[in-house]
């Protein structure tokens, strides 16, 4: 891999996880943790990141979890019309998961006044909003706290869904392709989301339109994990059709 193409690789990941040490970019890029400490002071000197001893951390992320603010913001109508779809498919006494992100953040929105139900997020953010309705039950994972998404992560988030069973579940992702499968720009998040889906009978992937025919860092697996793909009305017809080819359900949200 290119030098520069390492950098935007390693900015993206740090965005994504607030912070990353030298010896993991070391390992994951399969370079010397020179060549990584230098890659972090070109970055540093752009001003896209803050260095500290042994790695390096995102700008502004202080204030970020200060205001409790999700990074990922974009696409807002299209993430609020996939969670008004959504919440179609929540029903009283329904035991589901809802994953963090933007799109999951709406659908916790809309939640706010149901009954008997029970959510179990690994989302601070989500918490905080559902935690004071009395109508909801609501379980919040163990983990590793990532800052740009006010999520818990990690192999302890992951082992939290071990031996329970919900009904379903509504997963984010930040890019999808046939080819490449779900795909995220973080490693730590990949066991989370499977152990979500080993949890779940049915899985429902929340994703706008913008991320489909996209590929990110990592892949979590073939499109068969999932069950449905909820998406909006900008989805291009071409990525329909290859949805429908490979007897994908297909969820749009008008």
């Amino acid at each position: 891999m290119l030098a520069n193409r390492r950098r935007e690789k390693i900015f993206e990941l740090i965005k994504e996880d607030g912070a990353a040490k030298v010896v993991d970019l070391a390992k994951i890029f399969k370079v010397t943790e020179v060549t990584i400490r230098q890659d972090l002071e070109k970055l540093a000197n752009d001003g896209l990141v803050t260095k500290e001893h042994g790695g390096a951390f995102i700008k502004n992320i202080e204030d970020q979890v200060q205001s409790f603010s999700l990074s990922h913001r974009g696409n807002l109508e299209k993430k609020q019309a996939i969670a008004k779809k959504a919440v179609e498919f929540i029903k009283s006494g329904d035991r589901i998961i809802l994953d963090s992100g933007s799109t999951s953040t709406e659908i916790a929105r809309l939640l706010l006044g149901h009954k008997d139900i029970t959510v179990i997020t690994n989302a601070l953010n989500i918490a905080m909003m559902l935690g004071a309705n009395p109508g909801i039950e609501l379980i919040v994972t163990g983990g590793e706290f990532k800052a740009p998404t006010l999520s818990l992560t990690g192999q302890k988030a992951a082992d939290f869904f071990k031996g329970l069973n919900v009904r379903k579940l509504f997963l984010a992702t930040s890019g999808i392709s046939l080819k490449a499968g779900l795909t995220y720009p973080s490693i730590s998040d990949l066991v989370v989301k499977k152990a979500m889906i080993d949890a779940a009978d049915i899985t429902y992937l929340i994703a706008d339109s913008t991320k489909i025919g996209k590929s990110d860092f990592a892949s979590l697996g073939a499109l068969s994990l999932i069950d449905y793909i909820l998406t909006d009305s900008g989805i291009e017809e071409k990525h329909k059709q290859v949805f429908e080819e490979n007897d994908i359900e297909l969820i749009i949200a008008e």
